[in-house]
């Protein structure tokens, strides 16, 4: 995911429905230590500043232009294999955190840099002024798991509140998820990178049948390397993927995979069905008076498998 063509086509479909707004080339990284100081401070009381910290899984900042009109954005993902069930508090740690952060920084600023303005009595003990913006963060969770995320979706689903009165004065914090099992063939077509390949090997790595009419339906589904390995260890796919950089024909790898099974199958069919054969063909031989010896003979096995063959009967 911090590849940012890849990052860039999550939060495309996300938000935009797969269309190309949020461009790769304008993504910046940033660092995912989310670190905050309480930032509201009174220092006429002398209180000692703790930080909280924070690990994200890939933040990034970037400018999208809508209308000539341009929003400055920080744009994070949480990756999840298995469901998280406490993900709307995790995340909203996360984001107040970051807003938490960006006001320390700017209150730091104006300390460091003073303008020569008089501020009033607020602005000076918050170390926020009146005309300063933060910029709004989106939190993007992407499960990489094949089962149903059965987990809640917004804090309100984590609690066993329902007085509607009091709800009106708890604050809801949902979270924005992309699912590979509650994503159609209409969903996977909005993605643009192999990120949408990914999620639909995951979707239907459950049903043989399923992923093979996937496969057929996709002819050839290119990807890097990164890419393969996330599918080949997120499924269990014995498939061979090369160490470093480079590209797979992830349709053709499996096809061989499934093909060299299919084969594996038919020549342990053909060996079991000879085995059970040469078992019979042994026990007639015993049952007409014929000796161990002889039977061992004809059957170019072992006396003690007849021996094996014929308690096995008894």
């Amino acid at each position: 995911m911090r590849g940012n063509k890849v990052f860039a086509d999550a939060f495309n479909y996300l938000i935009y429905g797969g269309e190309q707004v949020v461009k790769p080339a304008l993504l910046q990284e940033l660092d995912t230590t989310e670190i905050a100081i309480p930032f509201a401070l009174d220092e006429e009381e002398n209180t000692t500043e703790e930080a909280v910290q924070k690990y994200r899984d890939v933040l990034k900042s970037t400018v999208i232009m809508q209308d000539a009109k341009a929003s400055y954005i920080l744009l994070g993902v949480e990756n999840q294999t298995d469901v998280h069930y406490a993900m709307p508090v995790r995340n909203i740690i996360y984001d107040a955190l970051q807003y938490g952060k960006q006001v320390s920084e700017v209150a730091k600023k104006h300390k460091n840099q003073s303008d020569g303005k008089r501020h009033n009595r607020g602005e000076y003990l918050s170390g926020f002024y009146k005309e300063d913006r933060i910029r709004p963060v989106i939190t993007l969770v992407i499960h990489f798991g094949a089962n149903k995320w059965d987990g809640p979706l917004s804090l309100y689903e984590m609690m066993d509140l329902e007085d509607e009165k009091l709800l009106e004065f708890v604050q809801d914090y949902r979270i924005f998820l992309i699912d590979p099992y509650k994503l159609t063939d209409n969903d996977l077509e909005k993605f643009s990178s192999s990120l949408g390949d990914v999620l639909g090997y995951i979707k239907y790595s459950k049903d043989k049948n399923a992923l093979l009419k996937f496969l057929n339906d996709s002819q050839v589904m290119i990807m890097d390397n990164d890419a393969a390995r996330v599918i080949r260890d997120i499924t269990n796919t014995p498939i061979y993927v090369p160490d470093g950089k480079g590209e797979i024909d992830m349709c053709k790898a499996v096809k061989d995979l499934m093909d060299e099974s299919k084969t594996e199958g038919i020549a342990e069919g053909i060996a079991e069905g000879i085995a059970e054969g040469i078992k019979k063909m042994a026990l007639k031989m015993y049952k007409n008076g014929d000796s161990i010896e002889k039977i061992a003979e004809t059957a170019e096995v072992s006396i003690n498998q007849v021996k094996e063959w014929i308690n096995s009967t008894v």
